[in-house]
């Protein structure tokens, strides 16, 4: 499959995509205006960033003990109740004089919630998509979180000056209510890819089995560790320049989008397994000019040209595809966006100690510094692995 024509006439995609487009606007306008109320709050660049992100922290947590529902669990009923809540969720967090605690508390349990959602979304991608279908579909997805990103920032920055913040947030609630209507009219009702109840036993079970493969291994620390250093310097975008913090997020999605659409459309599939390493040093490279602290036009340029590096993803999870069992597919990538996401929450949570102490560009460059010399890292350790996949059986041992 190598057209979006193709593509958009399959059967239950198109309602899936344009539910993740409202749930996409949702976390931008929501995620925005949650960070500028906290700051406003606290005058906190950490408390700030993790507002923003601190869902992720709880991620892992979720990983260890909810993922096996990710194909244990009927997609469509689990997508659309995930949604639900994250609507009521987004909507405690309007109301008024709610204390920052309280804040962080529905913000860790949104996160608990989200850990299982990214692996019923990737393991209903590809039972939907054939096979050579995934990696276009996968990057549609990514490109339209990131065309949604560049108008969601843009938009939740002009709503902000016009609008309260608890007012953007009910905004972003009703937006993930709609994404909920959306997947449940739209989606078949289909049963669960794997039998079986969701358990704690199971969950850990199958995280040991996938963690057991070094390949796998070495591609979920490629996916988690450079990326999460890098989302760690775009928590710290509005105590960098409060007044333009949507713009800095709107050209780091814009770039993404150029990633995305690049490797997805463009990248023919016998190069894609190069490209994570040469991207991922993309990814973190112009960070390093924040030390000089750029003006804003300079500043979007940087973090555009740099987000492009987020294209790596793509090839790295064609590459967990290929080493992982069908029936556990759902698990797989929700392992990866779990730890991910944690990797995120952690790098917000990093970045943010470091600006407290020093300043925000300072923080942007260590945490840029950082994210290289894990990519080099793990870009020596493949060196030493056999270059060609491991057969899908090994994952089975």
């Amino acid at each position: 499959m190598r057209s979006y024509r193709e593509l958009f006439r399959t059967p239950e995609f198109t309602p899936f995509f344009l539910a993740s487009a409202a749930q996409g606007a949702a976390l931008t306008i929501g995620g925005l205006a949650l960070a500028t109320l906290v700051y406003r709050a606290t005058d906190s660049p950490l408390l700030s960033a993790v507002s923003m992100f601190g869902p992720q922290l709880a991620q892992m947590l979720g990983a260890t003990f909810l993922l096996s529902g990710a194909d244990r669990l009927p997609p469509r009923a689990a997508l659309s109740s995930i949604s639900l809540a994250f609507a009521g969720c987004t909507a405690v967090l309007a109301l008024p004089g709610l204390p920052v605690g309280a804040v962080f508390g529905v913000v860790f349990l949104q996160g608990l919630i989200a850990s299982l959602g990214g692996g019923v979304t990737g393991g209903l991608l590809n039972e939907i998509l054939p096979k050579d279908g995934f990696v276009l579909g996968r990057s549609v997805f990514n490109m339209v979180f990131g065309l949604v990103q560049v108008v969601g920032f843009a938009t939740g920055g002009a709503l902000l000056a016009v609008l309260s913040p608890r007012t953007c947030l009910l905004m972003s609630a009703a937006l993930y209510a709609t994404a909920s209507v959306v997947l449940r009219l739209g989606l078949s009702a289909r049963p669960p890819r794997a039998s079986g109840r969701p358990s704690v036993s199971a969950t850990w079970r199958t995280n040991a089995l996938l963690w057991s493969s070094r390949p796998r291994r070495l591609t979920y620390l490629g996916m988690w560790l450079p990326n999460g250093l890098i989302v760690g310097c775009e928590s710290l975008y509005v105590s960098y320049d409060p007044g333009a913090a949507g713009v800095l997020f709107s050209a780091a999605a814009l770039g993404m989008f150029v990633g995305d659409l690049s490797v997805g459309r463009f990248v023919p599939p016998a190069l894609r397994p190069r490209l994570p390493i040469p991207l991922l040093l993309l990814l973190a490279t112009p960070y390093l000019l924040f030390a000089l602290r750029p003006g804003l036009p300079w500043a979007a340029l940087i973090v555009c040209v740099a987000s492009v590096g987020f294209g790596a993803t793509l090839a790295q999870q064609e590459r967990l595809m290929a080493l992982t069992p069908d029936e556990l597919a759902g698990h797989a990538l929700g392992l990866r966006g779990a730890g991910m996401l944690t990797m995120q929450g952690i790098g917000a949570a990093l970045a943010g100690t470091v600006a407290q102490l020093t300043s925000p560009g300072a923080a942007m460059t260590a945490m840029a510094a950082a994210s290289l010399a894990v990519t080099l890292t793990l870009a020596a350790a493949r060196r030493g692995e056999v270059r060609e996949a491991e057969p899908v059986t090994a994952a089975r041992e």
